[in-house]
């Protein structure tokens, strides 16, 4: 999606530690439209009119998540971090490690608002290793539901989670996915997915 990559060229930062810093427009301070273009590019390559469920982790990819759910008039549904007093019944839970935190984190996820009736659509705005993403479909999986695809805005390529589950046969697309960042800029993967 070249509109999300000049966004990333123009504003995008690396920090120390392959960090790539989208904060202004993806993940702190949000665009909306720009999250809209995101929404419809997703809704080219995921059979959105045959999705029950927009799933994505707490806390930065909820945004995302939320316009795709709107757009695709279904509801967004994420995978907290810890659990609190108001949720009751059954809890679904993964255990992942967290590239962000750099610690280990439990996804959980109420048994109420995920069945085996589901068809889930996962988004998220950026990966790095693939964790959160693994542990949303391990939710999915122990839910029974059934996984339609992966949509990530952005993925830094050089840390091999999208080609983990690209490997793994997976219905998954990234938008933009960076083969190489550091103090020189941001290279994207060419011929990744067609545009």
């Amino acid at each position: 999606m070249e509109l999300l990559k000049e966004r990333i060229r123009k504003e995008g930062r690396v920090l120390p530690g392959n960090i790539i810093k989208v904060d202004g427009f993806l993940n702190h301070r949000v665009d909306v439209k720009l999250m809209e273009a995101i929404a419809d590019e997703f809704a080219k390559f995921f059979d959105v009119k045959d999705i029950t469920m927009v799933l994505t982790a707490e806390a930065s990819g909820i945004a995302l998540a939320t316009i795709c759910a709107q757009r695709y008039g279904v509801p967004m549904v994420f995978a907290k971090k810890a659990k609190s007093d108001n949720i009751e019944g059954g809890l679904y839970q993964s255990e992942i490690f967290s590239y962000t935190y750099k610690k280990k984190v439990t996804q959980i996820l109420s048994k109420e608002w995920l069945t085996d009736a589901d068809r889930v659509l996962v988004v998220d705005d950026f990966m790095a290793n693939g964790e959160a993403v693994r542990g949303l479909c391990d939710l999915v999986s122990q839910a029974g539901a059934e996984l339609k695809g992966i949509g990530i805005a952005v993925e830094k390529g050089f840390q091999g989670g999208g080609d983990r589950l690209r490997e793994m046969g997976l219905n998954y697309h990234a938008l933009a996915v960076i083969e190489s960042a550091d103090e020189h800029g941001i290279v994207f993967r060419e011929n990744e997915d067609k545009e």
